[in-house]
């Protein structure tokens, strides 16, 4: 999942993915934490932390003491001190919250054993080093052919190579005690390489190879999860969850790490919560538990003879009637207590923005282009309105005709029997 080309250009940016450290690949900000503290300038006569955080491939985070007091900052790649050469790391955290980091893992920072940084690493460093991560695929697949043969009861799933090329660690799950000392020699035959073999569990397998949620987001273990806490079955039933393994298991195939994120609050909310086994003694009969709504602080509860119809109570109220079955006393029914919930409110919906009726679509929409079968009273009553509009018309054009044969106006004399000229 890391990006190969991720180092460092003159001026400190990320140089490579050139995504400013937010590559597609989500190797340049996996398990990253954020420098609060880094636009804060030291108290006078205060000397900087001499330890620094460097991030390896993917989930590997060691820390290292700047002996040299050379100046790093978050993004720089530089050479650190391996067990035998040397490792090619990119620093991630610098200052005073090294020190934090350190003491949440427990992590001596007196400590005079702790590796150094050597340099910032040049051109040469990250020469050797993208090569090596050329290869670890190759390699890894090559490796799996060569435990394949062997019928060894196993699953590479990563390869590390060393930043100076001369050593690589290989990943590994199995349900069994696995020896692999042909393995070993097949491998540093075949590879020309130190081996290295390193089990690990499948929750950190799935931090090391990463992938998409069933939330459509990167995995927790991936990005910022740090530390796995135990999630059990007990988990679920808390929260009310069907216990489905196809649902509540993860890409690692155990249960997944978000079913303790709400568990705390559950916890206190049935604090003061009656258990789900409940049973309240009445007059009418016992009535046992069927649903519970734990934010809500209600129950339900059904007589043992009439299952179908359920009664809800409060908690309070659930509690009140144990107190009194305690005292071996009954109550009279559940409906004298489930009455007083009843309410008859309708939710009120105000129109604050002038918008429409919430009910608009509940109404059937009727089309405009749909077409009406004619009948005869229409077609009778089509045929009159035309023939009034034709009688209209002809008395309208027999009007216009007389007007236009009166003849024009003449101011000479007028023809009279006396006077025939």
């Amino acid at each position: 999942m890391g990006c190969s080309n991720c180092t460092t250009a003159s001026n400190g940016s990320p140089k490579g993915c050139q995504n400013n450290g937010t590559c597609g690949e989500d190797g340049c900000n996996k398990l990253t934490v954020f420098d609060w503290l880094s636009n804060m300038s030291l108290p006078a006569g205060e000397e900087a932390f001499d330890c620094v955080e460097v991030r390896f491939k993917n989930s590997r985070k060691e820390f290292f003491r700047n002996a040299d007091r050379l100046p790093l900052s978050i993004g720089d790649m530089v050479a650190t001190e391996a067990t035998s050469g040397h490792d090619v790391g990119m620093v991630t955290l610098t200052g005073s919250l090294v020190k934090v980091q350190m003491n949440k893992k427990k992590v001596d920072f007196k400590d005079e054993n702790l590796p150094k940084i050597y340099r910032k690493a040049n051109s040469r460093d990250l020469e050797v080093w993208n090569k090596c991560r050329e290869k670890e695929a190759e390699i890894q697949k090559r490796s799996r052919e060569i435990a394949i043969a062997l019928n060894l009861q196993m699953k590479l799933s990563d390869v590390e190579f060393q930043g100076d090329g001369s050593k690589a660690t290989f990943y590994y799950t199995a349900e069994d005690r696995v020896d692999f000392r042909q393995l070993i020699k097949d491998m540093a035959k075949a590879f020309g390489i130190r081996i290295e073999m390193r089990q690990i569990g499948y929750r950190q397998e799935a931090q090391r190879l990463g992938g998409i949620g069933s939330c459509g987001r990167e995995l927790c273990c991936s990005t910022w999860l740090t530390d796995f806490r135990s999630v059990g079955t007990a988990a679920a039933r808390y929260q009310q969850l069907s216990l489905n393994p196809q649902k509540l298991a993860g890409q690692c195939g155990k249960l997944k790490c978000c079913l303790n994120y709400e568990l705390d609050v559950y916890m206190d909310a049935l604090k003061d919560f009656p258990k789900a086994d409940t049973k309240l003694i009445t007059e009418k009969g016992v009535a046992y538990c069927q649903k519970v709504d734990i934010f809500k602080g209600k129950l339900w509860f059904t007589y043992k003879n009439d299952p179908i119809n359920w009664h809800m109570l409060t908690k309070e109220q659930v509690n009140e009637i144990l107190e009194i079955n305690n005292k071996d006393q009954k109550i009279q029914s559940l409906e004298t207590y489930a009455v007083e919930n009843i309410s008859s409110d309708l939710p009120v919906y105000e129109d604050a923005v002038g918008q429409d009726s919430l009910t608009r679509f509940d109404r059937p929409k009727r089309s405009k282009n749909k077409s009406k079968k004619p009948n005869n009273n229409s077609n009778t009553n089509k045929k009159d309105n035309s023939n009034h509009r034709n009688s209209n018309q002809k008395s309208r054009n027999n009007r216009n005709r007389g007007k236009n044969n009166k003849g024009p106006k003449t101011n000479g004399n007028k023809k009279t029997a006396n006077n025939p000229s």
